[in-house]
Order: structure tokens, then C-alpha cells, then sequence
């Protein structure tokens, strides 16, 4: 569930606010100041960050069906079937960038949630409701590590696959003729394997994506 968009102007102070410190905590400030707490910053980075590796994982494929077309395809232009391959790498590298920022992000709100809520654990003057708080924060952690590992899994996977598209891009560029290509048939399987294992990786990540989302969701909804 998406965070409520404020509106223009509220969203022009939490910009300004943040290119003037430059502080993620000024950032986090001024959200709470709208009824936005880092609970639900983390929940909607955790939806960015599936929806990047969604993305991520249609494009490789996408480039994949590119790559094969140009291995398997007998004449036609090559200079055409190289540029179209290697735009299909430009898009790649665009949506393998959005997945690591996407990560990033969510790596730097659920530290900022976990420092607040385990610091604020002593501000209690109930042990009852203490110890239910804190009950709930290593629950909250313990999903967090299964997702962030699933996460960065996937993102590990994604590398080995951009590397050996620009070997293949890189290839043809110097050597733009039918045997340059036709040599290229020896590589299509690793390709596809690298790929195959990136889309299992990255659907395991969307996946505990889902799950953590719902779990936060209900968790709010009980309290």
C-alpha cells in the first residue's frame, strides 16, 4: 500500500528541507510532521525496490530475446541488429542501476527505523508494553534479514549477466560480419543460464517483498 501523496506544497518543503542539510534525518522529520513515519517510508521502499527487480527481470529477458535474435537470424543488417543489442544493453544497465539505488534505499530507512525504535525502547515506563515492543522489533528485523538477503541475492546475480552482455556487444562491434556472429552461438547458452538464474533470484526477492509488505501492513492494522 502506497504512502498518500501529499501535497505540492508539503512536498517542496521536504525537498527543500533536504537539499539545504542534506540529511536524511531532516527528511525523516519533516515526513513525521505529515503523519509519515519511517514504517511507512520503509514499507513503500520496499514496494520500489520489487517493482525495480520486476522491471530489472522483464528487461534481461527482454534482452535476452534481442541477443538470440541476433545469434540465431541468417542476413539482414548488421550494423542494425548490433545497435538494437546493444540499446537492449543501454536499457539493461539503466534498470540494473534502479534496482541498487532501489536496495540502497531501503537499506538506509529500516536502519533509521531499527536505531529509533530500539533507542525509544527505554522511554517506556510499562515493561509490559516494553516487552511487547521489543517482541515486535526483532520480529521486525528478523523479517527484514530475510528480505534483505533475498535482495541482495538478487543483486549479485545481476553483474555476471551485464558483463557478459557487454563482452557480446563489445565483440560485435569490432567485428561486424557473419562469422563474428555466428561464433557467438558457442556463448548463448551461458547467457541464458546467467539470465535463468537471475529471473529465480529476483522472483525469490519479489517474493519476500510481498511477504514483508503484508506483514507490516497487518502488523499495523492490529495495533
Amino acid at each position: 500500500m502506497r504512502i498518500q501523496k501529499t501535497s505540492i506544497i508539503s512536498l517542496y518543503i521536504i525537498l527543500v528541507a533536504c537539499v539545504l542539510c542534506g540529511c536524511q534525518k531532516v527528511y525523516y522529520g519533516t515526513m513525521e510532521k505529515f503523519g509519515v513515519h519511517k514504517r511507512d517510508i520503509l514499507v513503500d521502499r520496499v514496494e520500489d525496490a520489487r517493482d525495480a527487480q520486476n522491471e530489472a527481470k522483464e528487461q534481461f529477458a527482454s534482452a535476452l530475446e534481442e541477443f538470440t535474435s541476433v545469434v540465431n537470424v541468417k542476413g539482414g543488417d548488421l550494423e542494425a541488429r548490433y545497435n538494437k543489442l546493444k540499446q537492449e544493453y543501454g536499457k539493461s544497465e539503466s534498470r540494473a542501476d534502479a534496482v541498487r539505488n532501489r536496495i540502497a534505499d531501503v537499506q538506509r530507512v529500516a536502519e533509521a527505523l531499527f536505531k529509533e525504535w530500539e533507542k525509544e525502547l527505554d522511554e517506556y515506563s510499562s515493561d509490559n508494553l516494553r516487552r511487547s515492543s521489543e517482541t515486535r522489533l526483532k520480529q521486525t528485523r528478523s523479517r527484514y534479514k530475510t528480505l534483505i538477503t533475498a535482495m541482495k541475492q538478487a543483486e549479485s546475480k545481476i553483474e555476471p549477466v551485464l558483463s557478459a552482455f557487454k563482452d557480446q556487444v563489445l565483440f560485435l562491434k569490432h567485428n561486424l560480419n557473419a562469422k563474428a556472429i555466428a561464433s557467438l552461438q558457442d556463448e548463448l547458452a551461458t547467457v541464458e543460464n546467467e539470465i535463468a538464474v537471475l529471473v529465480r533470484e529476483m522472483e525469490k526477492s519479489i517474493n519476500e517483498a510481498d511477504a514483508f509488505i503484508q506483514s507490516m501492513t497487518q502488523s499495523e492494522a492490529n495495533n
